[in-house]
């Protein structure tokens, strides 16, 4: 599927799923936007210098100010916004209820020119957001530094992805994952918003092995990178640490997938792809080491929570071919005894 059209299948699926219409959810987005200028200002400031050569005072007052003033202003008023407007009746309706509702349109396209490039595309952009709106914003392809910055940075605060995400398990847990977000920097997602429960599928790199998001398992949406020089630091870093439950490889090469295969060890093992070796019955789960005991699914769930007895029942009639165990015992009995007890194909014993 083209990639933009996929955007738009998504963003529509979000409005008809009712997630942008609760005052809850606009306040939070106007709240990521609000976020976003303060953490960015020097960054906006550098990016309005190297495209219109702003100085610091006129792209604070003509555009990150405006921009502020805009969210503040919204925040302040959103609910009293939303409210429905009761208009006058005339005789005729004296005993109707005649008002406004103010319904967001669903999706919407922000086009911004290039003169004031910030200003003309976050002040349409806290309207549209305020009214519950879904937002497809295209920032001036002539003002490149504050493109890029918008296209980089913005995102992380806005909440993208779909009502098909998932939700985080209850409060304790979305803390512990929210504090997990502030572990190296975040290139994808990392928007989150406490009253859903809701976290962004998000990409941290330049992560570090000792940080809090490499110690322990995540359950979460968030995916931490660390970089390495090539397989060989790869493996190495694998097999120094704990064996995981479930190890995944990917590469355009077989060879790389199968070398990763045969020199670690894992609970399962599953080549360019994730999960997809959980959905065969045929195949054990389970963990190794400290990653787990035992093993399910199909059989081998049975099998798991199955004592498998030792058993062996002999017929009393084959008590007279026993007399080579016996004393007197001699080398010919017990090279007969040896034979005997070597492991065969057939099913068949001769003791």
């Amino acid at each position: 599927m083209d990639p933009f059209e996929d955007t738009l299948r998504r963003l529509r699926e979000t409005f008809h799923a009712g997630h942008t219409r609760p005052a809850e959810f606009r306040a939070a987005q106007l709240r990521g936007l609000g976020h976003f200028l303060q953490d960015n200002k020097q960054l906006l400031h550098d990016a309005l210098a190297q495209d219109l050569h702003k100085s610091a005072f006129e792209s604070e007052v003509s555009e990150v100010a405006i921009s502020q003033g805009e969210v503040t202003l919204a925040l302040r008023n959103l609910r009293a916004w939303m409210k429905d407007e009761h208009v006058p009746k005339n005789l005729a309706t004296q005993l109707d209820s005649a008002f406004i509702r103010k319904e967001p349109f669903g999706l919407v396209l922000i086009i911004a020119p290039w003169n004031y490039p910030l200003n003309l595309t976050l002040v349409p952009l806290v309207g549209a957001l305020a009214a519950g709106n879904c937002v497809v914003l295209k920032p001036s392809e002539i003002s490149k530094s504050i493109e890029k910055v918008l296209a980089e940075e913005l995102p992380r605060y806005l909440d993208q992805s779909s009502p098909n995400l998932g939700r985080i398990i209850n409060q304790k847990q979305f803390q512990r994952l929210r504090a997990l977000l502030g572990c190296g920097r975040v290139a994808i997602g990392g928007q989150s918003d406490e009253c859903d429960r809701y976290i962004a599928p998000t990409v941290l790199v330049d992560v570090q092995e000792t940080e809090p998001v490499m110690q322990e398992e995540i359950f979460g949406p968030i995916l931490p990178i660390m970089n390495v020089w090539g397989v060989d630091e790869a493996i190495e870093f694998i097999n120094r640490r704990e064996k995981p439950l479930a190890l995944y490889a990917f590469s355009n090469s077989s060879q790389v997938v199968r070398r990763i295969l045969a020199q670690t060890s894992s609970g399962g093992f599953c080549g360019n792809d994730g999960f997809m070796h959980m959905t065969l019955a045929s195949l054990p789960f389970g963990g190794v080491g400290a990653s787990g005991i035992g093993r399910y699914h199909g059989k081998f769930s049975f099998d798991t929570f199955s004592h498998h007895r030792a058993c062996l029942l002999r017929s009393p009639g084959m008590e007279k071919l026993n007399a080579i165990r016996y004393p007197p015992h001699s080398p010919r009995r017990l090279r007969v005894l040896l034979v005997a007890m070597e492991a065969r194909g057939c099913s068949c014993t001769l003791l």
